[in-house]
């Protein structure tokens, strides 16, 4: 069972460096397309916003059909997209073919984060999950800085290509190594409604897209403050993504470690030590010697925001299918796309300099809905 979660999570790799590879070439985007870094950003955000708008209802147009199949199918249309986009020389173009790829990333999604919580015991669930979740981890790790890289080395197009062949790694190893699955969650076609007048289900989708809009606010802009604010170059920059998402691998582990035994006291803990983590860089961030040791600890943190928001939405429910998956996926897409939005529009008034306040407010407003979910959960006890 590891095993198919590992391969899982490979693919999820794929996905996720597709989604956030572009934060560090947005600059290079920019200047190559004669945009704005807020107009950049659309890439990033426009992605999100299609996976949540459209993510359930592709899950349920798609419910009939095989989930290996539809997970081989998935990651073909991100291998396709990154190689197109490589050779597109208009910035409305490239929005488009980028929004693709998003309309089966919640499908992909949804099955993988389904397969980890039904196939293994209550108890391990917070780990299987966070198997699934080690390919977010990954893309940071490896993905966003190596796109970064590839940027700073050779060009901008280059980095989609090696996006594409991310994908493709991950597409061979689906094909080969996952077994068939079986359907995990209701495929009817019909749109369960009843599930949204759940009241703990939406305290639970309220706290995820406070945490997560907050996470992206500031580090959907993360290459731009470095280079404008620290002043380092791009393969500085790369070399602090890569810190950042190998902290990172330790930070999930500890977050699906702390969250099946305490939830509330883990997610607590996580939205003071990331508030208190970008206080630090809006104060230090000009500095380049203490934005490493920062950066290291960001990404330790941060890492574990979309475990603790996944557990905090899928523990709010009795549902356990695919469809609380991809409610939670669109959630937090919304969540990407209001960060990112909020961050552009924040740097546009305020400057890059300050844009760390946009995410302070949203973590204020996590922290509130946490002891809202708390006090509702102790009320029905």
């Amino acid at each position: 069972m590891n095993r198919n979660l590992y391969v899982l999570a490979l693919g999820v790799f794929g996905i996720t460096t597709t989604e956030f590879g572009v934060i560090g070439v947005l600059p290079e985007l920019a200047s190559a397309f004669r945009v704005s870094i807020e107009k950049a950003g659309w890439l990033l955000s426009a992605f999100a916003l299609i996976v949540a708008v459209f993510g359930p209802f592709m899950l349920l147009i798609l419910s009939s059909f095989k989930r290996k199949n539809l997970l081989i199918f998935s990651l073909s249309v991100f291998v396709a997209a990154n190689i197109l986009s490589a050779f597109i020389t208009n910035f409305y173009l490239l929005l488009i073919v980028r929004m693709i790829p998003a309309f089966f990333h919640p499908v992909y999604w949804s099955i993988a984060l389904s397969v980890a919580g039904q196939t293994s015991d209550p108890a391990e669930k917070s780990r299987a999950v966070s198997i699934i979740f080690s390919g977010l981890t990954l893309a940071t790790v490896l993905g966003v800085p190596l796109a970064t890289f590839m940027s700073d080395l050779l060009s901008w197009q280059s980095s989609f290509l090696l996006t594409a062949s991310i994908n493709g790694v991950a597409l061979a190893g689906v094909w080969f190594y996952l077994p068939s699955i079986q359907n995990t969650g209701a495929s009817s076609g019909k749109f369960p409604s009843k599930i949204f007048r759940d009241k703990h289900l939406w305290n639970g989708l309220f706290l995820a897209f406070f945490i997560i809009a907050a996470m992206y606010s500031t580090y959907g802009y993360m290459a731009d403050f470095l280079k404008n604010v620290t002043q380092i170059n791009g393969k500085q920059i790369s070399i602090l993504f890569f810190l950042f998402g190998t902290a990172g691998i330790a930070g999930n582990r500890i977050a699906g470690k702390y969250m099946s035994r305490f939830p509330f006291q883990t997610t607590f803990v996580f939205l003071i030590l990331l508030s208190g983590i970008h206080l630090l860089i809006g104060h230090y961030g000009s500095y380049f010697i203490p934005m490493i040791l920062i950066v290291t600890f960001w990404g330790l943190i941060h890492s574990g925001g979309f475990l603790i928001s996944n557990i905090n939405v899928t523990s709010s429910s009795s549902e356990t299918s695919e469809f609380i998956n991809s409610i939670f996926t669109s959630c937090g897409n919304f969540a990407v796309t209001a960060g990112t939005l909020l961050g552009g529009s924040w740097i546009a008034h305020y400057g890059i300099e300050n844009i760390i306040w946009s995410s302070i407010i949203g973590f204020i407003l996590a922290l509130i809905m946490l002891i809202i979910k708390r006090n509702d959960t102790k009320a029905q006890l």
